[in-house]
């Protein structure tokens, strides 16, 4: 009787774990699905930003071109064309940004430096812990240590 009993809580406490086992997983597939939809609408918020800010930029620096050069030809004066030169670089970043391949290539790069690079990403001191964080917590709200077991 009690090795019947004993196989069937058996037979439960596999259930159970394998239960646990499957709903953990679960749990951890909807995190990483979250966590990349959170990466991807920053990542578009972040093109979004680029392609409104070509706009301000654009005409700024189309008005700034057209005056600068303008005003270098009628004063014969070419060093007022100067500007137009840095400003030309932040123009082409941008719309790089914004509809350009720079993202491809800012992916390629990282991707590349996680492959070869991998030491230069370690955090300092090492990843947190429950019991770093945990201790911190403690410290900050002046509550007692945790146990040791």
């Amino acid at each position: 009787m009690g090795f019947l009993l004993s196989k069937s809580m058996d037979q439960n406490l596999k259930k159970q774990q394998e239960f646990m086992l499957h709903n953990a997983r679960i749990q951890m597939e909807r995190q990483i699905l979250m966590q990349n939809e959170m990466r991807e609408r920053q990542v578009a918020m972040q093109i979004a930003w680029s392609r409104e800010f070509i706009k301000y930029f654009g005409t700024f620096f189309s008005l700034a071109a057209f005056g600068l050069t303008a005003g270098a030809i009628q004063r014969k004066k070419p060093a007022l064309f100067a500007p137009v030169i840095p400003l030309s670089f932040i123009m082409v970043y941008q719309l790089d940004m914004a509809y350009g391949t720079l993202i491809h290539r800012m992916r390629d790069e990282a991707e590349s430096i996680m492959a070869c690079e991998g030491d230069r990403l370690s955090m300092p001191r090492g990843m947190p812990t429950f019991e770093s964080i945990e201790r911190a917590r403690r410290a900050k709200s002046h509550l007692p240590p945790l146990s040791e077991k």
